[in-house]
């Protein structure tokens, strides 16, 4: 019987020590210097001829993986300067490196049967072959584990250990079995547990083993009063970020938290929290100091980017982190493009919890310049923004609003509304930016009351909505709807910009931006429709790297029953290259259902759509 150091098993692709080479020098003569690089390119000739194959059999899977991972001959096979002496060394050392790699399998007994062929001719390779027996795995006869101490009782500390009697004897599972353990103990307010006994017994001649584990708790610690050294922001707005109160039992991740809280806030550009547990005294109560460097205030930004629904434009955003000592910023944006221009000013003062919920003072002037609408929209904002228990962003809140617009070039009455808005929305993924698997959903509803400032009433609900799902290593699944209506006593209530439009790069592609809708019967001008329902589906295959390919299909379009129904339908094919801030999407769109002039080749019109920016 001895005793066996357990270690986590090395993995593909874990950083590891080189064995070491000994540099040679060589002392070259005097030799005329054409004669000196015909030898240089001799030598190099014949190092670069060093052709080395490894063979590994009798294993499969993350054994064979980790055998692969620490084998030195097998991760230098392919190196350009590998020599016949160091092939040599390290056919010499392979054995013992797979032996070692098998035995966090709990694999004591491996037998190795190795083998190194030179090559038969000038051009043939070297052939390190191993053939391994990996044996009978160790199992575990024999569980010696008990919790001592105060918390011993405690429900997070198992009754039994982790391991059972009978399993095999896993590295990798008593390496987290331990962490568990060690985790449940500080977490659970015993800081000053001790581990009094942790080791495991190997007999590799009667593949047995056995575990000893031992943990004494000692004391239970609590929170102590929360003090913040900073020169910033209220402690009344500070203390709202604690997820803790002073007498709870004391966790670690608590504090953990509210340092990702504070610093996700970009109030403070560096947070250190430092529990006094030297102060305790007799009372186990440790205090807690919070140490808070403020951030910058400003925050800029210029940016540039294209889409082919609105053109080049140029952006600038200005972000002011904090104004007053309770936690009011700002941020103001402009963007400037032929088709769409936008100045907003989103004025946030923090409410219950700081980091999530605010109220809301939102200044907005909008300029549109499309094929069916032109002209501004001015409207200020007042709202109130929580996330709810069940993780939805509820928004509600009240516009006061001026249009002044022209439809296909027709002068529209200016229109002012006082308009009541409520909006809830999520999102769930694991990468908003590039997502394998998620969704984004958002429901809404607006309306207003003819005589309360609006000259008509009307009420509308929206619900916009889009699924990801990766199928398979290499191909993800999109889709995504967008429904609205209105309910109005005709589609000349509805001021331009709350009549539904459809085509465009988020739309339906292989037509213009906003170009789809009812159409005047008298001039066939597109004029926008009370109802909405638009569909995507799209297939994207990795082609290599960061390059992908899709195919798609768009559908649906703006109806109102005063007009005459028309379904709209594309096809279409694009390439994709993933960057740091979404997907460069450039896409290719035939439009099978409305004629857009001449088709080329016998195929249906086609357009090009051009979009960068995350998936959700």
């Amino acid at each position: 019987m001895k005793l066996i150091g357990v270690g986590p098993c090395e993995c593909p692709g874990a950083a590891g020590s080189r064995p070491w080479s000994v540099p040679r020098r060589r002392i070259l003569p005097r030799w005329p210097w054409h004669l000196l690089l015909l030898g240089l390119l001799l030598g190099a000739g014949e190092a670069a001829a060093l052709r080395l194959e490894v063979r590994v059999t009798g294993l499969a899977g993350a054994q064979q993986a980790n055998v692969l991972a620490l084998l030195a001959i097998y991760q230098e096979r392919n190196e350009p300067g590998l020599t016949e002496p160091r092939l040599l060394a390290l056919h010499r050392l392979a054995a013992d490196q797979i032996r070692e790699a098998l035995t966090p399998f709990g694999l004591y007994r491996v037998q190795v049967k190795d083998s190194l062929t030179a090559p038969a001719g000038r051009d043939g390779a070297w052939v390190a072959d191993y053939r391994v027996d990996p044996g009978q795995p160790v199992r575990i006869t024999a569980i010696n584990y008990r919790v001592t101490g105060p918390g011993a009782e405690n429900p997070a500390f198992p009754k039994e250990f982790p391991m059972k009697v009978g399993d095999v004897l896993l590295h990798s599972r008593y390496e987290q079995a331990k962490s568990d353990l060690r985790f449940a103990a500080s977490s659970q307010g015993y800081l000053d547990y001790q581990l009094v006994q942790h080791q495991v017994l190997v007999d590799p001649v009667r593949d047995t083993a056995v575990v000893n584990f031992a943990l004494e708790t000692g004391p239970l610690y609590f929170f102590g009063p929360v003090t913040f050294t900073q020169d910033l922001l209220a402690d009344a707005l500070l203390r709202r970020f604690l997820r803790f109160k002073p007498g709870d039992v004391f966790n670690p991740d608590k504090l953990v938290g509210l340092q990702a809280r504070l610093l996700g806030s970009e109030y403070y550009s560096q947070v250190e929290i430092l529990p006094h547990k030297d102060l305790t005294g007799q009372s186990l109560v440790v205090p807690i100091e919070v140490i808070a460097t403020r951030n910058k205030a400003n925050k800029f930004r210029v940016g540039a980017g294209f889409a082919t629904d609105v053109g080049p434009r140029v952006s600038l955003d200005w972000r002011r982190r904090y104004i007053t000592r309770w936690g009011d910023n700002f941020r103001t944006f402009l963007t400037l493009s032929q088709g769409f221009s936008r100045f907003n000013f989103d004025y946030r003062i923090p409410i219950r919890d700081p980091l999530r919920d605010y109220l809301r003072i939102n200044p907005d002037a909008s300029y549109y310049d499309t094929t069916t609408r032109s002209g501004w929209i001015a409207l200020i904002h007042f709202g109130h923004s929580i996330v709810t228990p069940g993780g939805w962003r509820q928004d509600l809140g009240i516009d006061y609003r001026y249009e002044d617009y022209r439809i296909n070039d027709v002068e529209q009455d200016a229109v002012n509304e006082l308009v009541p808005i409520a909006s809830w929305s999520k999102t769930v993924s694991d990468d908003p930016i590039y997502t394998n698997k998620g969704y984004r959903i958002k429901f809404s509803v607006l309306g207003t009351v003819a005589g309360v400032v609006s000259p008509t009433s009307y009420l509308t609900g929206v619900i916009d909505f889009k699924w990801i799902k990766r199928l398979t290593r290499n191909y993800r699944f999109l889709t995504r709807a967008d429904l609205g209506a209105t309910w109005a006593g005709n589609v000349n209530d509805l001021p331009a910009s709350r009549r539904f439009y459809a085509g465009g790069d988020s739309s339906i592609r292989g037509w213009g931006f906003d170009a789809l809708g009812p159409n005047d019967p008298i001039n066939d001008e597109t004029i926008g429709g009370r109802f909405l329902a638009v569909g995507s589906l799209e297939l994207e295959r990795k082609v290599i790297g960061n390059w992908s390919a899709a195919v798609f299909t768009d559908f649906g379009n703006a109806f109102d029953p005063d007009y005459e129904l028309q379904y709209n339908q594309s096809v279409g094919f694009g390439v994709r290259y993933r960057t740091p801030i979404g997907q460069v999407r450039l896409d290719l769109a035939f439009a099978l259902t409305k004629d857009q002039g001449p088709s080329t080749w016998g195929l249906p019109p086609a357009r090009l759509h051009f979009v960068i920016g995350p998936d959700l």
